[in-house]
């Protein structure tokens, strides 16, 4: 089964970026432009992981991290934040979430593939186990 990343930000073109990458990289890819419809899409299908901004309308990057870290179903979801907001203390507080994993904008295609593809690959060795 090929893996599913979800990419959450409110800006469209942000979205496509990494959509793109991971295409071209074989990976199914679904958009969401703020954490309520994240949350929408997470109830369809689970991905391997989630690529979220913090600064959204509706419901941000860290209430999202929140919901996903309190649904029992998703708790255990890998969540890559990716923001422009650098601050030690956001930082701080997106790990304090359970963020996975924070990169800042700009960040690097090869770090963001890395990363996508380990957790792609820890989840199709949970799925084995």
């Amino acid at each position: 089964m090929v893996p599913l990343v979800l990419v959450v930000d409110d800006s469209i073109t942000v979205r496509r970026v990494p959509q793109r990458l991971l295409q071209r990289e074989g990976y199914r890819v679904a958009l969401a432009a703020d954490g309520l419809q994240a949350l929408q899409r997470l109830r369809e299908e689970r991905p391997v992981v989630v690529l979220s901004d913090i600064e959204m309308p509706r419901m941000d990057g860290f209430d999202l991290a929140r919901a996903i870290r309190a649904d029992e179903r998703l708790a255990d979801l890998p969540i890559i934040m990716i923001t422009s907001r650098m601050a030690e203390k956001h930082k701080e507080h997106a790990v304090a979430l359970g963020v996975s994993h924070y990169l800042g904008k700009p960040y690097s295609d090869e770090v963001l593939l890395g990363l996508v593809q380990r957790y792609a690959e820890m989840e199709q060795v949970a799925a084995q186990g």
